[in-house]
């Protein structure tokens, strides 16, 4: 509970805020017509640094986390675990074996969800036939929420199999000896492709796609309440 709490705090820390940053940054240093005809490609620039840092924060969290619920022998307070991993595996090896995965895992996932966030919600207001500035709070929350939905669902599709892949790396002997690379190309042979795509999906699904409305609604309703405005992206001219 520790390493989770702990690990996923810190990377929607600067996931969110990392994203907003970049986004922001990326619009205002092009001109209104050419931000707007890249917003995709914002979304999936801006998502994809933005998650890349996260993860150096993350990773030796879950790292521990992976450890404490696949062994029992393992020290299960985050500390403990913390420290066993530093002792026993050295810092590089202990806590950064997983980093391509959790790259290959949290990158392609965190751009898909907020690309197709901006798309659903951008659909979802052209719909409704009004835009976040003409709509009320509660209803700008609601959009937020039904579009986490569909975000949530297609990054769980995209992200499964490196998923998959990072659950069974991290536990003790799997994939055999050799290098990280090595280990995942035997796990994925031992497993087939198929089932890394499939297996434990439909469950991942419902909780990701849950999960990532509760993200997108806390995000945008808290953003108010504490001053900020959430950044949009308008057609010249609209």
């Amino acid at each position: 509970l520790g390493a989770t709490c702990g690990g996923y705090f810190v990377q929607g820390w600067f996931k969110f805020g990392g994203f907003e940053f970049f986004k922001v940054s990326f619009a205002k240093n092009l001109n209104e017509d050419t931000a707007y005809n890249n917003r995709n490609g914002i979304y999936l620039i801006s998502s994809a640094m933005a998650e890349t840092i996260a993860d150096v924060f993350l990773c030796p969290l879950e790292a521990a986390r992976i450890k404490a619920v696949s062994d029992a022998s393992f020290p299960q307070s985050l500390p403990g675990g913390m420290a066993h991993i530093m002792k026993t595996d050295g810092a590089m090896k202990g806590f950064y074996s997983g980093f391509f995965p959790i790259l290959g895992k949290q990158v392609p996932y965190t751009m898909t969800k907020f690309a197709v966030q901006g798309i659903a919600a951008e659909s979802i207001y052209g719909s409704l036939g009004s835009t976040p500035d003409q709509m009320p709070y509660s209803s700008n929350v609601a959009v937020s929420l039904m579009s986490g939905v569909i975000a949530g669902v297609a990054a769980a599709i995209v992200s499964h199999p490196a998923d998959t892949l990072l659950s069974k790396v991290n536990k003790a002997g799997a994939g055999g000896d050799g290098p990280i690379v090595q280990r995942l190309a035997n796990i994925a042979a031992e497993t087939g492709y198929l089932n890394l795509c499939t297996v434990g999906l439909i469950p991942r699904c419902v909780m990701i796609g849950t999960l990532t409305a509760g993200q997108f609604g806390i995000f945008d309703a808290l953003m108010p309440l504490l001053g900020a405005s959430k950044f949009h992206f308008h057609a010249p001219g609209a």
